[in-house]
């Protein structure tokens, strides 16, 4: 993974963290946002850590990899819990948000759940997200696009993604295996054209398809 932190002892903190563990590979760090995508792309990159205020832009360094390099995973680290900043990572293509103040341990854990191809919010995060797009779809006036097509299973699956369930806990919700689980999410995203489960939810909560009590 690649560590990109505008400030040098948090990142070389970050980075002893990560070696410490045996299946966490550093293989880069940066503290210059403009040089991410060709670091990711020269070092071949699965997960990034990238600071959301690093120079260069955390938010342009995140949308440039979604689009060039999609396979790359991004967990956005911030120095505040904002909900500007976070709907901006999310809208982005982060697959998951941390605070710097965040435990070594939790540091790992998120890292680990990304890697898998999981998405990782906090619950408390993920409510005041959901919150900011419920209010977006009262306002919204367009039609229902891709969201409209989603089975009904599907809407299921993206419901309880939504409630911040990994596929294990989906599949045991649902009574299905975890692999049906992982097909399921993977035709969600083809149909809504995103990348990750949070732009997933953000997407079917806009187009009014996906209710948020």
């Amino acid at each position: 993974m690649l560590v990109a932190d505008r400030q040098p002892l948090f990142r070389r903190g970050v980075a002893d963290v990560l070696r410490g563990a045996d299946d966490v590979e550093v293989v880069g760090e940066t503290d210059d946002g403009a040089a991410v995508l060709g670091l990711v792309t020269g070092l071949d990159a699965d997960v990034v850590l990238l600071d959301l205020a690093i120079p260069g832009g955390g938010v342009d360094a995140c949308a440039l990899l979604r689009r060039e390099r999609p396979q790359a995973r991004v967990v956005v680290v911030a120095d505040k819990d904002d909900d500007a900043d976070l709907g901006g990572a999310v809208r982005a293509g982060a697959r998951g948000y941390l605070l710097k103040d965040t435990t070594a341990d939790e540091l790992l854990d998120a890292v680990r759940t990304v890697a898998s191809g999981s998405s990782l919010l906090s619950p408390a995060m993920a409510s005041r997200l959901l919150d900011e797009f419920a209010v977006l779809v009262r306002r919204h006036e367009g039609p229902p696009e891709g969201a409209g097509s989603l089975s009904r299973r599907e809407l299921e699956v993206l419901t309880l993604v939504a409630q911040g369930l990994n596929n294990r806990a989906i599949a045991e919700q649902l009574f299905i295996s975890e692999n049906t689980v992982k097909n399921h999410i993977r035709n969600i995203h083809e149909k809504l054209q995103v990348h990750s489960r949070m732009e997933a939810v953000v997407r079917a909560v806009r187009e009014g398809v996906l209710q948020i009590a």
